[in-house]
């Protein structure tokens, strides 16, 4: 299991800093779907990308003739393109469930991290100090379920797996005694094979 680097249809233009597409790259690598990775860094561009995408942005998906420029898209169609193992769950409820889930951390903690990333000293603080206390408040449940509100590994954890990665050089320091069970879960995350192989060389300097 794992990104396969090799000549394929898919091609995935990919940031590699970039969160939104770290988590694509964790739902290629849980799929062991072959791939072309382009990485892409700085305002550098392929040419082809403007092509394919109106925004010339990353992430951006291609699989022969479609081209897909929103992660969450990306996600869900690799998740139906690739049935096993399922990233969603089976019942519509449920997946209905992990929709708003994944709508909530787009809502919330993805601003809070572009934030971190691009704002003023004031913004900066104010971000960093709203995404910790929403990390703290979200521990308990990871009391009771191994993933995020949930017994199986699912695209919610893909999307939350590489905002808490980059929690050190988002400069935010968790008060670990408060919050074991995230700690716990980011464990997990962070030693399961599909994150391991889908992390850039960026990535994983990160942490070293």
């Amino acid at each position: 299991m794992g990104v396969v680097a090799k000549r394929s249809s898919m091609i995935f233009y990919s940031g590699g800093d970039d969160h939104l597409s770290h988590r694509v790259r964790i739902v290629l690598a849980e799929k062991g779907v072959a791939v072309d990775i382009v990485e892409v860094n700085g305002d550098q561009r392929p040419e082809e990308l403007a092509d394919l995408n109106p925004y010339n942005s990353v992430p951006t998906l291609v699989d022969r003739d479609l081209a897909l420029y929103e992660s969450k898209v990306m996600m869900e169609y690799l998740d139906e393109r690739f049935p096993h193992p399922p990233l969603l769950p089976v019942y519509p409820v449920a997946r209905a469930q992990s929709r708003l889930w994944m709508h909530r951390i787009e809502r919330e903690w993805c601003p809070l991290v572009e934030q971190i990333e691009s704002g003023g000293k004031k913004e900066v603080e104010k971000a960093r100090k709203e995404l910790r206390e929403s990390l703290v408040g979200i521990s308990p449940i990871f009391e009771d379920v191994p993933f995020f509100m949930s017994e199986e590994f699912s695209l919610v954890d893909c999307c939350i797996a590489p905002i808490l990665w980059r929690l050190p050089v988002l400069g935010i320091e968790l008060p670990e005694k408060q919050v074991k069970p995230l700690v716990a879960y980011m464990e997990r995350l962070f030693e399961r094979e599909s994150f391991v192989s889908a992390l850039s060389e960026n990535e994983r300097e990160m942490r070293a």
